[in-house]
């Protein structure tokens, strides 16, 4: 990869860590449901400006309903109610683990043996996690639904896999249509018009700020610049880059919101990253 090319690699990835700093800011503000409607309602807007990408409706629904609706509505919910950012930047990365076991009941694809060793080391990490809940804003609540947000992600992934080549960032904002009308409703039916209407009324440019990052620059011009480099490099060289991503979002809330990993934290930290790295990782870069 040239060095320019991999720089901007990096810079996706610091773009997408960050952005869970930016959640966690937006929804100081923000009811979480609402906060998904707003990023989808702010992605969507090139549209018009894009070809449908010849996937069929049912599949796309069913995409756009697991990958998009599904992982953020439980992942802002569950930093919402108890996940600090660097913690669920990192806990998410379970999507990689969760495509790989559904892909294996639905797609009866064979996990490798160094893949299972990844699943064990990943495993190891949340039960390290899991002993660390009730600290330092970690409840049970939260860890669940962002397990379950890495859930549907990874049931996503799998019916990604048979739209074919397609344009990424056309996919993405067509993708992005799918999710404000169900997640509206579901936010009105749980706190209420006046509940939403208020927060509308009082957040602040911190609050819009958040939107316009999550939706425009995490959203648009992240997946518009990965599928750049998608088109140019082989999936296996530009992939990896992508495990820098929950690193970005460990430093950057540290930096910002002074989130402190103890010994068991950061364990389970590390060994998720670790069995991700073994489970996507050709062979030679895992050594």
């Amino acid at each position: 990869m040239k060095p320019g090319h991999a720089l901007l690699a990096l810079l996706i990835a610091a773009v997408w860590g960050f952005n869970f700093v930016v959640i966690r800011a937006g929804l100081e503000d923000l009811p979480p449901l609402l906060l998904v409607v707003l990023r989808f309602v702010v992605a969507v807007l090139p549209l018009p400006f894009l070809a449908r990408p010849a996937v069929p409706w049912p599949r796309m629904l069913a995409i756009g309903m697991t990958l998009f609706t599904g992982q953020f509505a439980l992942l802002f919910t569950g930093m919402a109610v108890g996940m600090p950012p660097g913690l669920a930047s990192v806990t998410l990365q379970a999507q990689a683990f969760f495509t790989m076991l559904i892909a294996a009941v639905v797609l009866h694809e064979r996990p490798r043996p160094r893949q299972l060793v990844g699943i064990l080391i990943a495993f190891a990490g949340l039960v390290a996690i899991s002993t660390t809940v009730g600290s330092s804003g970690v409840t049970t609540a939260g860890l669940l639904l962002t397990l379950a947000a890495a859930a549907s992600w990874g049931i996503g992934n799998v019916l990604l896999r048979g739209v074919g080549k397609v344009d990424m960032l056309a996919l993405i904002v067509w993708l992005s249509l799918i999710p404000p009308v169900p997640m509206l409703g579901l936010a009105l039916a749980m706190d209420g018009p006046a509940a939403l209407l208020h927060a509308l009324a009082v957040t602040g440019w911190v609050g819009y700020g958040a939107v316009l990052y999550i939706g425009v620059v995490s959203t648009l011009v992240g997946y518009g610049l990965w599928g750049f480099l998608l088109k140019r490099y082989t999936t296996i060289t530009v992939a990896p880059f992508a495990l820098l991503a929950p690193i970005f979002g460990a430093v950057s809330a540290a930096l910002v919101y002074g989130e402190s990993f103890g010994p068991g934290r950061f364990v389970g930290m590390a060994l998720i990253l670790v069995g991700l790295a073994v489970v996507a990782l050709p062979r030679w870069r895992v050594r």
